[in-house]
């Protein structure tokens, strides 16, 4: 593995009418996968609209990859269905990470990201220096299903001795 950049904690907050795989409802679970790293959430049983609040952390080597969303519904007898997928950058939020932004005032917005249909974000997002951190709140549209939208929030997690980029 190359050089450690930092940590990447993706908190999965909450799903927004995903789609329904079982009789009227669904019990949706989130797998994120970057590179060889795959992280999941835990199932959410019978909820289209689930809030897991949960920290899941990258170990960042290569930040040019993308991360690789994928809501499944987790079914017991058969393989569990897919509710939706989206692949995001992180590019940008780490471009943010590596600027000098110590001398700015919390809540200061570092970038703004507009939707596009590449992005799959819902709505603009904005990219923060809040409370000495790095921190992204977005909404993204999920792929390839009916419906469904999952909000998640990045933060950057550095290590000790490892600001050499």
């Amino acid at each position: 593995m190359d050089h450690l950049l930092g940590l990447l904690r993706v908190r999965v907050v909450k799903g927004i009418n995903l789609a329904i795989r079982d009789v009227r409802t669904s019990d949706p679970y989130v797998v994120l996968k970057m590179g060889k790293q795959k992280l999941k959430t835990r199932v959410m049983k019978k909820n289209v609209n689930p809030e897991w609040n949960e920290d899941l952390t990258f170990s960042i080597a290569d930040p040019t990859l993308p991360i690789k969303l994928t809501v499944y519904d987790k079914d017991t007898f058969s393989q569990d269905d897919k509710m939706g997928e989206v692949e995001f950058s992180i590019q940008p939020f780490v471009d943010a990470v590596r600027m000098n932004l110590e001398s700015n005032p919390s809540g200061t917005i570092i970038r703004t990201m507009e939707p596009t249909p590449e992005n799959c974000l819902c709505a603009e997002s904005h990219i923060m220096w809040l409370d000495g951190k790095v921190i992204q709140d977005f909404c993204l549209r999920l792929k390839n299903v009916e419906c469904g939208e999952v909000e998640l929030q990045l933060q950057w997690i550095s290590l000790p001795g490892s600001r050499s980029w």
